[in-house]
């Protein structure tokens, strides 16, 4: 992982899940991920048979696309973002340790209050998962306008 994804995005270890921007345009985000087998959920998912839990490849392909929005520019530099909801997901196989993840994210509609995006996780040239999902963009709190709230936009 480089200093660049750490600018990019305010998740810090455990829980950032990119490693590399390998491209970033208005259409399509493509980044990169090696789950190590020192990942602190492996050891409880599943001791005798490690396996990535769905929910943490939903996470790598929203951070992926947050990271390369901010890459492009499109969010502002404090800007935080927050899944509000997640559809159409499905995994079609198994991700483990020692696996490169490569997350190629479609940017379906990008906007200062909230981002659509859709995903798909790859290992080598197999689909490992994908999905659809929003997230609400706001400020930390305290800094004043454009907080997220707990309600969806309507």
């Amino acid at each position: 992982m480089s200093n660049e994804i750490e600018s990019l995005l305010p998740h810090r270890k455990p829980f950032l899940f990119v490693d590399e921007i390998v491209s970033a345009d208005n259409e399509k985000i493509v980044a990169k991920h090696v789950f190590s087998e020192k990942e602190f959920f492996f050891r409880g998912h599943f001791p005798q048979y490690p396996v990535v839990p769905g929910v943490i490849l939903v996470e790598t392909m929203a951070q992926s696309g947050g990271a390369g929005l901010r890459k492009l520019g499109v969010l502002g530099g404090d800007a935080l973002f927050f899944l509000g909801s997640v559809d159409k997901v499905k995994f079609r196989r198994q991700v483990r340790p020692g696996d490169e993840v490569r997350c190629e994210i479609e940017n379906l509609r990008v906007s200062p209050k909230m981002i659509k995006q859709a995903g798909k996780a790859y290992v080598g040239g197999e689909l490992a998962a994908e999905a659809e999902w929003l997230c609400l963009v706001g400020s930390p709190a305290g800094s004043g306008p454009g907080q997220p709230t707990s309600a969806l936009p309507r």
